[in-house]
């Protein structure tokens, strides 16, 4: 398969400058993708660029990975309804070390060099940068943007000149780039479309050069039409600070049946035949949930490593699945011990007040009640009013589950 057949099936064409598309299937091209530093982690948003990205990198074209230290000093206004807090310089660097880290983690194997915006703008003369690149910019195209319209409405919250600025330094990226590192691609997701564009009419104003821009859709949730990766808890990200590998596994376990196809084309490099063949055996027993299994599997497996990958798939198998709690392994149980309620105890202990103090029961009174309707569960084994004590037994590897109903668990680890 070409990349430009690749890159549709997937799902990853929106716009693009190239009237023929198929010239991405000929010679090696430079291109460059970033991300600002806004926060020290890539969400899923930022991952579903970065895996086309890969792609066009598996297809022998030559990547420069920007982060974006001076960019990041002042925030993309683009779908902000008003003006971004200022970060401290400090918590920018901080930033930019998160994002090259994820560079190293999501395109490991892959040939591709980071660079930093800072570096070419920290010496730039504001003068200077007027006269060369403010001349050749004209305002009519920047306060078309419809991000400039809104906050310039009557019911909008107005814009400072640093964020009005913001595509016109995106777009001086690209001229940079474009002379030193003879870069003519830029690839962005769609709501970076306009700022790219910038850079694109920058270089054929003053370079009388020719470079072009190929965006990708952001991902929609087809069941509810939102942007994917937006939960109650908040955003999906790559950092496990923010986001456990546990929860970022039963993330992508829990997607929808609707979308998991598209889903696997873009966050996997699982090849056609690979996702043909696991979405005819999803068809045929969705309960099963092959396609999610696979998809939680390569994804985590992407950003947090076979190891993590495979501790949090046994996790679920075992808490949510037919596997036996014996198969839970002391790294599993590492795992387990950053996400679910845990508190320390011995054999003897009772269990009554253990059930409270894991806050599956506001008294022993209720934790009494909830034993003796059958709703506690030791190891996945219900237990009875005969039983008031945790017992040697009751551990593996040093811990043991305690759940209530079906769902609520919670961690006991041996003193």
């Amino acid at each position: 398969m070409t990349l430009s057949e690749e890159l549709q099936w997937r799902g990853f064409v929106n716009q693009t400058t190239y009237k023929d598309i198929s010239i991405l299937d000929g010679n090696s091209i430079a291109f460059y993708w970033g991300v600002d530093p806004s926060s020290d982690s890539m969400q899923i948003g930022n991952l579903a660029a970065a895996m086309m990205a890969k792609h066009f990198i598996a297809h022998g074209h030559k990547a420069t990975l920007l982060v974006g230290g001076a960019t990041g000093m002042i925030g993309d206004p683009d779908g902000k309804a008003s003006e971004r807090e200022l970060q401290t310089l400090d918590q920018i660097e901080l930033n930019k070390k998160g994002i090259t880290n994820q560079y190293t983690q999501v395109f490991e194997g892959q040939d591709f060099k980071v660079v930093d915006n800072y570096d070419w703008f920290k010496d730039i003369n504001y003068l200077d940068f007027l006269r060369e690149i403010g001349k050749n910019v004209p305002m009519r195209q920047m306060l078309g943007r419809d991000f400039v319209q809104s906050r310039l409405s009557e019911d909008g919250n107005g814009i400072s000149y640093a964020e009005f600025s913001y595509s016109l330094i995106q777009g001086y990226d690209f001229l940079h780039l474009y002379r030193n590192n003879s870069i003519s691609l830029q690839l962005c997701g769609a709501d970076q479309w306009g700022n790219s564009v910038a850079g694109v009419d920058l270089i054929r104003r003053i370079e009388g050069g020719e470079a072009h821009v190929w965006s990708t859709p952001l991902v929609v949730n087809k069941a509810t039409g939102k942007k994917f990766g937006k939960t109650e808890d908040g955003a999906i990200w790559l950092d496990e600070k923010k986001t456990s590998v546990y929860k970022f596994y039963q993330f992508w376990l829990n997607v929808d049946d609707e979308g998991v196809s598209d889903y696997l084309k873009i966050y996997t490099m699982l090849d056609k035949q690979t996702i043909d063949a696991l979405m005819n055996n999803h068809i045929q027993e969705k309960s099963a949930r092959i396609a999610q299994k696979r998809l939680a599997h390569e994804v985590t497996k992407l950003i947090h490593g076979e190891q993590r990958a495979k501790s949090v798939q046994n996790i679920s198998e075992v808490l949510f699945g037919d596997k036996d709690y014996s198969h839970l392994t002391p790294s599993d149980f590492t795992e387990l011990s950053s996400e679910l309620k845990k508190v320390n105890a011995n054999h003897g202990a009772d269990l009554l007040e253990i059930i409270v103090n894991l806050n599956l029961a506001n008294s022993k009174g209720e934790a009494r009640r909830f034993v003796n309707s059958g709703a506690i569960y030791i190891n996945d084994i219900q237990i009875n009013s005969e039983k008031i004590t945790l017992e040697e037994k009751d551990f593996i590897n040093s811990y043991c589950i305690i759940r209530r109903g079906k769902n609520t668990n919670a961690l006991v680890q041996k003193t």
